[in-house]
């Protein structure tokens, strides 16, 4: 179906539809460090399955391949073959361990929804291309110029926009975030919270400023609204929630709208800012996550540790899980000391560097309120439990293992923290060519 991609042209061969530059390098390194430790976390959470457990792996294998090759896309054609290679075995890892709580209805309802994005977001590809005649993301910005206030280039450019923000979870595109995370077995949260957001957000990234669709106003409106609205829906609906994988979903929803504002602020130069937003986030998100993981392993047959209420007096029982945690919350939270700190800080300063006061202070006040439902789950953490419940892991070296590996990850989150110039020097080296 590829076929004849322009009037007189042959099929695209793979060096025009993939480009391996440094700002792929990095986004390579992270989804290869986010899919190591899911698939870690996964080992622990499965031990005890009577199932099959090795199709798991395979399906995340190719959906970690869909995410590599998305960071690298250069191309219309790779931008969907990629989504659709990493969405498709989300839909089978959603529902693996379907005869457990809601995992069958959360697999289902991102089929539906994430098949209803992908649709839109074709249809805009296909404006786009009648308008401009290219499929390639530079050419498109080359003629960009003499078609600049065309309707059917700014339809095109809206749907596509709606498709990334739902990938994205961005609002109002959001209301399957909090329902599937919830429902999703815990190391595929992980999965979708870390890998997924990194691939998508480069690709959109990539996608944006190769095109030079930020040139557009109606872009740039459309961004800056959908960023407010994040940061406000996610905040404002965290503070309700029981339940950890919920709230984690809802703060993702406000992370990902913190990333839009330093890329509707400073434009071709968010590339790297972004990058090292989103690497950040996703380290936060696999400890935080991983901490359910390694909790809800031994209700693995009967639910999950999912509600705050398991995680009452946590600090009493399993000191380490607690001080993950706690690091993983500060980190969400913007405080100092933390990775989480440094990437807020340079969000806030991409809003300042394109006069964007008004998004500034956006960032300034979703960071005030998912401070309180931060600090409540902290407050849940050290709170004297009303009995004391044993965990013993004696024996189960996956569930040992996976507990190395989040304590790994807050040490890179306070490293980082404390020593941030080396996570800035590498994160400068994250430019699109």
């Amino acid at each position: 179906m590829i076929g004849v991609i322009e009037s007189g042209s042959i099929a695209p061969n793979a060096e025009q539809l993939f480009v391996i530059d440094n700002f792929a390098q990095f986004n390579m390194v992270v989804i290869f460090i986010c899919a190591l430790a899911c698939c870690t976390l996964s080992y622990a959470y499965l031990a005890n399955l009577k199932d099959n457990k090795e199709e798991l792996y395979l399906l995340m294998l190719l959906s970690i391949i869909g995410a590599l090759l998305m960071v690298t896309a250069q191309h219309m054609a790779a931008f969907f073959m990629s989504l659709e290679m990493l969405s498709v075995p989300l839909y089978g890892l959603l529902a693996y361990t379907y005869m457990r709580n809601q995992s069958l209805e959360s697999g289902l309802k991102y089929l539906v929804l994430s098949a209803t994005a992908s649709a839109t977001l074709l249809m805009g590809m296909a404006f786009i291309y009648a308008e401009v005649g290219s499929l390639a993301f530079k050419p498109i910005s080359m003629v960009l110029g003499n078609i600049f206030e065309s309707p059917l280039l700014i339809l095109g450019a809206a749907m596509m926009m709606f498709g990334i923000a739902f990938k994205l979870s961005a609002a109002p595109f959001h209301m399957w975030t909090p329902d599937v995370y919830e429902g999703a077995p815990a190391p595929i949260a992980t999965f979708l919270a870390s890998v997924s957001k990194v691939a998508m957000m480069a690709l959109a990234v990539r996608f944006l400023i190769d095109t030079a669709l930020l040139a557009l106003p109606s872009v740039q409106m459309l961004l800056m609204v959908m960023a407010t609205l994040s940061i406000l829906v996610g905040n404002l609906l965290a503070v309700r929630q029981t339940s950890l994988k919920r709230l984690l979903g809802y703060s993702s929803i406000a992370h990902m709208g913190y990333v839009m504002i330093v890329i509707v602020s400073i434009g071709s130069a968010a590339d790297s800012i972004s990058s090292m937003y989103m690497a950040v986030y996703a380290f936060t998100s696999i400890g935080a996550f991983g901490v359910v993981t390694l909790m809800s392993s031994p209700y693995r047959l009967s639910g999950e540790a999912d509600e705050l209420t398991h995680y009452q007096g946590l600090f009493w029982r399993r000191p380490l899980l607690t001080a993950v945690m706690t690091i993983m919350m500060l980190s969400l939270a913007g405080i100092p000391l933390t990775a989480g700190f440094i990437t807020k800080l340079f969000a806030i300063l991409a809003a300042v560097q394109g006069t964007n006061w008004f998004l500034a202070a956006m960032i300034i006040l979703g960071s005030a309120i998912g401070l309180f439902y931060y600090l409540r789950v902290l407050l849940t953490l050290f709170k004297r439990p009303k009995q004391f419940i044993e965990f013993d892991v004696s024996g189960q070296w996956g569930i040992r293992t996976g507990g190395i590996m989040v304590i790994a990850v807050t040490a890179i989150i306070l490293f980082f923290g404390i020593l941030p110039n080396s996570m800035i020097e590498w994160a400068s080296l994250a430019r699109i060519w």
